[in-house]
């Protein structure tokens, strides 16, 4: 029997219009694959195995029709539960929402349930997104398929742990400072955040509106490109997204990098970076030049202050965000409460975990009087200068190419220190503040058998090119990842 769970999406596609296999018949095998290994992984957080197989019965009966059934039909995916959905609940991994229901499907999920894809459940997550490691979740542990006692990066720890452990064949997550990209290069997935525009963000539980963006988690490139033709493009009900032309990322694939001019920016390859990540970028960098690539030394010369800038940021936006969750209207509400006061105290701090209040007071003392010049003022300036320094940068380079994360992945309780552990995000926190998109791929294996990850940096809205070149080097690193060693 054909192991599907092994298949990219692209690959299940084509054997579903050849009549090579049926939807019901891989969604099942995807269905045992999670009873089978998931108890030990712990991606998901909810499985829903029959309106999986409901969805694959009405491919089936629309391909035998000979209908259009979209481009991701019959594929079996994956969903981070903060993405608000018609099936199942929508927590967020908090217990502030353990029993929400939401009334409709967020923009990107109703796309994708367009284009055909099969929802296999939800997975886990950082609560609320805020942490590098889904030891967060108010819920359960998720472990990385690589080595079960390691963590498999966050916030989308779930997305990334279920595609590496062919749970699922891709997974819908977010990125607000680097949670689609170093989970992926923890994991040994790709993983692609869009331009902040590109997809709408109606229906994602916000945690930072400014920085939050949706995008895929895969198998590889191909699909990565195959997924962001779905779900990209003008959303009437999201002012934030922008009214462009969305190109075929598909026809980008072209396996041509011949001139391409791709920078490396000095402050990323500073000694902090480990001595075996850096020699598996260089690997990588000498893959591209093989292709015809040209490199050059760029500088982005605020890079040192952008941990400060972006949780300054994020915390202040978050704090706001999350005043919603007050036990009033919906979420957790505290039985014991006496009146309105205890109403809010009792329910946000039995609702919330510890990282996320920690956020919400941090927001709130940089937004308040006598604070909010000296902090979040000033970080919106610095914010500004990053953005001036990627725009100079792209005057000379066409992508930008650096590590995706300073370290492979950690054991479960090595980062105790708050401070610690927002440096995971250090390579990708200034892509979200910048507002450019950005890909995470694998690049090999440690000599702990764990994954790293190459980062590629592009300009405003053009996915195509750091598509392009991550695909190209893709097909040329002379090398297979193979599977994450999970039974």
């Amino acid at each position: 029997m054909t192991a599907w769970y092994e298949k990219t999406a692209h690959e299940i596609r084509d054997a579903l219009r050849q009549g090579e296999t049926t939807a019901v018949e891989i969604t099942q095998n995807f269905l045992d694959r999670i009873d089978a290994v998931d108890k030990q992984v712990g991606a998901y957080l909810q499985i829903w195995n029959e309106s999986a197989l409901e969805q694959a019965v009405q491919i089936d009966a629309r391909l035998a029709n000979g209908e259009d059934v979209g481009p991701l039909a019959g594929v079996p995916m994956s969903l981070k539960d903060l993405f608000c959905t018609l099936r199942g609940n929508t927590t967020c991994a908090s217990r502030m929402l353990a029993n929400f229901e939401s009334p409709y499907n967020a923009t990107a999920v109703q796309r994708l349930e367009d284009a055909g894809a099969i929802f296999l459940g939800k997975v886990n997550l950082d609560e609320f997104a805020m942490g590098s490691s889904t030891e967060n979740s108010a819920f359960q542990k998720t472990r990385n398929p690589w080595n079960l006692n390691c963590v498999p990066g966050g916030s989308s720890g779930g997305s990334a742990a279920s595609v590496a452990a062919d749970c699922c064949t891709f997974s819908l997550s977010s990125d607000t400072g680097g949670s689609i990209r170093q989970p992926a290069s923890l994991c040994g997935c790709v993983g692609l955040k869009p331009t902040y525009g590109r997809v709408s963000r109606k229906g994602q539980v916000a945690f930072a509106s400014s920085l939050d963006q949706i995008g895929p988690m895969c198998k590889d490139v191909e699909d990565a490109a195959l997924v962001l033709n779905v779900i990209c493009g003008k959303d009437p009900l999201d002012a934030t997204t922008a009214d462009l032309p969305v190109p075929n990322f598909s026809k980008a694939l072209t396996g041509d990098v011949k001139g391409l001019r791709i920078g490396l920016p000095k402050e990323y390859f500073t000694e902090s970076l480990n001595p075996e990540m850096r020699a598996l970028i260089e690997q990588a960098i000498d893959v591209l030049k093989g292709q015809g690539a040209e490199f050059m030394e760029v500088s982005l010369p605020h890079t040192d202050y952008a941990v400060a800038v972006y949780y300054i940021i994020c915390t202040a936006e978050a704090s706001a965000n999350l005043a919603r969750f007050d036990g009033v209207r919906y979420g957790f509400r505290h039985p014991d409460a006496k009146n309105i006061q205890e109403l809010y105290v009792k329910s946000k701090s039995e609702g919330f975990g510890p990282e996320v209040q920690r956020r919400i007071m941090l927001g709130t003392y940089v937004l308040s009087s006598g604070y909010y010049d000296a902090y979040y003022l000033k970080a919106q300036k610095v914010r500004s200068l990053i953005k001036q320094d990627f725009d100079r940068a792209f005057e000379q380079c066409d992508v930008i190419l650096t590590p995706t994360s300073p370290t492979q992945a950690f054991q479960f309780g090595a980062k105790t220190d708050p401070l610690e552990m927002y440096l995971s995000d250090i390579y990708t926190i200034s892509t979200n503040l910048a507002a450019l998109p950005g890909i995470s791929l694998p690049c090999g294996l440690t000599k702990d058998k764990l994954p790293a990850g190459l980062q590629l940096i592009g300009k405003p809205f053009d996915e195509a090119a750091i598509l392009r070149t991550a695909h190209c080097y893709e097909q040329n690193r002379g090398f297979d990842m193979g599977k994450a060693p999970i039974a």
